[in-house]
């Protein structure tokens, strides 16, 4: 049931404590304006979270919330998803919490379509531990656990969702006036949707996503991925194409606006291998792809384990007693004798 509020409705009275300037406060600010257009009700809202800067998140919105142990914030709300289908359930993690020690539990979290909002903020950094190399980090990257710089190549979360299963991946940045939108198409999927955030750590990884995500500047490498519309970014004179010889994606100019004559792709969110071709582009030569990148509902786990429960139960006596006293039993009298 939807219900009116306003952005003050989903502020808490804690001090909101990250570094200052932390692209955080943007994605807190981005959700919590977000919240009063869905209509949530935040007597039904829960944010779970993990282990890192990301995970304080349940502190700053007035909801129902758990802080949970390093990387298994996705179990925690797959439990409480299974004991109240009803709930609203926001799962927050980190590139660290989320795909290092939780990367087993978040591919099951998405394999299984637990029907959740996942929010990853990917600052490619462990931020909350002083800054080491986290599983997202790319290679070359000099920090105290590699100091002569990381050879690790470095995972792709939106790869990684889209690998595990999950029927909706979207991305989006810090600052970005888009993101609520993404957020928005989240939350009316029916399953487990997954975003991954690219978010500014001030101190350990300064500015490392200026390229596509500075405040001002960066919009020609941006592609907004709209559901029916081509593929265009920079100001509409470029677009994505696929090479039919080698199937692959690339870059054409679009003279005129004529993006027919230039084989620019209508991006279709159904389409699972087009999705897996985007969060696969290497930024440079390609723009970062935004948005709702993948987005083809099916039956959620919960449904199918209430209608599981549902058919073992059907005709069935709920008593107790009688199950307990059901099979094979026997009964102390008391005067059974102590063997000789």
């Amino acid at each position: 049931m939807k219900i009116e509020t306003t952005l003050k409705d989903w502020e808490t009275d804690q001090e909101v404590r990250w570094c200052p300037g932390c692209g955080d406060y943007a994605i807190l600010k981005a959700v919590q304006r977000t919240l009063p257009q869905l209509g949530a009700d935040p007597a039904n809202t829960v944010f779970i979270s993990g282990i890192g800067c990301s995970s304080r998140f349940p502190y700053y919105v007035e909801s129902y919330g758990f802080h949970t142990i390093h990387g298994r914030a996705p179990a925690f709300a797959t439990g409480a998803k299974l004991a109240n289908p009803d709930l609203d359930i926001w799962l927050v993690t980190g590139d660290g919490d989320g795909l290092s020690i939780g990367g087993n539990h978040l591919m099951h979290v998405l394999r299984r379509n637990v029907n959740m909002q996942i929010m990853l903020f990917n600052n490619e950094i462990y931020g909350l531990t002083k800054g080491q190399a986290s599983p997202t980090s790319r290679e070359g990257t000099k920090s105290p656990s590699t100091p002569i710089g990381s050879y690790d190549h470095p995972a792709r979360p939106a790869a990684f969702a889209l690998g595990a299963g999950a029927r909706f991946v979207g991305r989006g940045f810090d600052v970005s006036k888009h993101l609520p939108d993404v957020l928005k198409a989240a939350h009316a999927h029916e399953g487990a949707a997954f975003i991954e955030i690219f978010q500014n750590c001030i101190v350990y990884n300064k500015d490392v996503f200026n390229d596509f995500a500075a405040p001002k500047g960066a919009e020609d490498q941006q592609l907004w991925l709209e559901n029916g519309k081509p593929m265009l970014f920079a100001k509409d004179a470029r677009g994505i194409a696929l090479n039919r010889d080698t199937l692959n994606l690339e870059v054409v100019d679009v003279v005129d606006g004529d993006w027919e004559a230039a084989g620019v792709i209508v991006h279709d969110v159904t389409n699972r291998s087009i999705a897996h071709m985007l969060v696969e582009m290497p930024f440079g030569p390609f723009p970062m792809a935004l948005g709702v990148l993948y987005d083809d509902p099916r039956p959620t786990f919960e449904a199918a384990v209430l209608a599981e429960k549902a058919a073992a139960s059907a005709g069935k006596e709920a008593n107790l007693a009688k199950l307990l006293g059901q099979g094979q039993t026997w009964t102390v009298d008391g005067t059974a004798q102590d063997p000789v």
